[in-house]
């Protein structure tokens, strides 16, 4: 199995760990790096994906701003979607060599991974052909969109953890409505611990994509390499 760096950044905003991916994925195609899977939960944002518009956003951005919401447009696939904490993000900045050259089915195995995590909790989770991300009886739980630089990945996905789902109400989150996302607690019932949530994830991530993680403490990294991101408004 090829080694992956495990970083667990905590509760981290957006345009700091944007920038942790940019240096990562420089590294990695340049061999400086091994693969690498970013865990982290995010303080209050709404990304924009290379698919999506301003009218995915339904409040105004100076309405985002009061409400402490940042706001980027990013070179992601997909559409609008809110990042915030109870919501488990996970970045793979994977090198995909030979036949793992196959985007289709990086998104595949990324929906493979979440599906497996929710199997480990007793709940039935499905893809859909002609969309990326992972459903419970219909509701959204998962958000999937990726970039590819030179057969690097970067960003990834965000699991429903106990985010609060009222959020979803100032986007059009992913095309679907703010009626069809859910959350683990939501569909369970009860509150679901992050830690655990976070070791079935990666449990089902070494098995999907055979790799075996070595946790790194990332827990001081220089903010000095943070750069303010330019935000679309």
């Amino acid at each position: 199995m090829r080694k992956l760096t495990l970083l667990d950044l905590g509760q981290r905003d957006y345009s700091e760990v944007w920038h942790i991916q940019e240096d990562l994925v420089k590294e990695v195609i340049s061999g400086a790096s091994q693969d690498t899977l970013i865990l982290v939960e995010h303080t209050p944002v709404v990304t924009l994906g290379r698919q999506g518009s301003e009218e995915d956003v339904l409040v105004s951005f100076e309405d985002l701003s009061r409400r402490g919401i940042q706001f980027f447009k990013v070179d992601r696939g997909g559409r609008a979607t809110f990042h915030g904490p109870g919501q488990l993000v996970a970045y793979p900045i994977l090198s995909l060599l030979g036949q793992d050259r196959d985007i289709h089915n990086y998104l595949r195995n990324l929906e493979a991974v979440i599906i497996g995590l929710l199997a480990g909790l007793d709940l039935r989770g499905e893809g859909k052909e002609d969309q990326a991300g992972v459903w419970i009886d219909e509701q959204k739980v998962a958000s999937i969109g990726v970039g590819v630089k030179k057969w690097v990945t970067y960003h990834g996905l965000a699991l429903n953890v106990d985010i609060d789902l009222d959020y979803f109400s100032l986007i059009d989150p992913c095309g679907v409505g703010q009626a069809k996302i859910t959350s683990l607690a939501k569909v369970l019932s009860s509150q679901v611990r992050m830690d655990q949530i976070k070791k079935s994830f990666v449990s089902s991530f070494s098995e999907v994509f055979k790799r075996m993680p070595i946790p790194e403490s990332y827990s001081s990294f220089p903010s000095e390499r943070c750069q303010e991101m330019a935000s679309f408004r």
